[in-house]
């Protein structure tokens, strides 16, 4: 069992290496890349193939990075947007590692990329514990999911840097409890924003569009409480001993600003 522990541990360790040369790598480029979190079935990619037209329309350079343990459906369905898109099969695996989207973009991200949209794979468990040399992270859900969401799966919400609900048009068919929801939100990550859309109708995409290019402004995104309260489990890379000795299994990522 330890031994078990300690390998993912190492897993973890090298992926936070990985990040921070990725992010050190798209900050010299100009690039803000955006990680995209979801459980199967929220409209994500519906969600994100809009808010790509909205940009490539309005003159801003984007890009988007697709992960699904199999299948190239979701980058085809992005690439309508007109922005560079290309697909990453995961074999299986559960979730994104920075070595991976560093990989695949290596000769291809085209120059001048000012937004990099990465959607994860849909998963609220694993990915959450993957930095991704992100700037910002986004926790979607969808209003037929519940409103209990970000409860569940607190790590996922509590480290976001934004909340988006999804297919806001259904809300009052679904008899989704917008105010249980938020609550639940602010449970886990006191102060985070949220802002709910709808890729059928178009409500809240230009708002959304416009916080990510806010940060890409360089404006300071939300600071999780989350990762805050877990600093001080983390060592820096360059310890003595290594940050496997440290890493929880509720791990924090390390490009997770503080």
């Amino acid at each position: 069992m330890c031994r078990t522990v300690d390998l993912h541990q190492a897993v973890l360790a090298k992926n936070d290496t990985n990040a921070v040369e990725l992010r050190r790598t798209l900050d010299e480029r100009g690039t803000t890349a955006v990680n995209l979190m979801s459980s199967p079935g929220s409209g994500k990619t519906a969600l994100l193939e809009l808010l790509l037209t909205r940009a490539v329309e309005g003159g801003t350079p984007a890009a988007a990075v697709t992960a699904d343990l199999a299948t190239e459906n979701d980058a085809t369905r992005l690439a309508r947007s007109g922005a560079p898109v290309r697909q990453i099969l995961t074999d299986g695996l559960c979730h994104l590692e920075a070595g991976m989207l560093s990989g695949k973009l290596d000769g291809w991200l085209p120059e001048g990329t000012r937004l990099l949209f990465v959607e994860n794979v849909g998963n609220l468990v694993c990915p959450a514990s993957y930095d991704l040399g992100e700037t910002l992270r986004i926790a979607l859900a969808s209003v037929t999911e519940g409103e209990d969401k970000p409860v569940k799966y607190p790590a996922a919400f509590g480290l976001a840097h934004l909340v988006v609900v999804t297919k806001s048009d259904l809300a009052r068919a679904v008899e989704f409890d917008r105010d249980a929801f938020l609550a639940g939100v602010q449970q886990v990550n006191p102060g985070v924003p949220v802002i709910e859309t709808s890729a059928r109708t178009g409500a809240g995409v230009d708002d959304l569009l416009a916080h990510v290019l806010r940060a890409a402004d360089g404006r300071e995104a939300h600071t999780p409480v989350l990762a805050q309260h877990h600093e001080k489990h983390l060592h820096h890379h360059h310890d003595e001993d290594g940050p496997e000795r440290e890493r929880a299994a509720d791990h924090v990522p390390a490009g997770t600003p503080r």
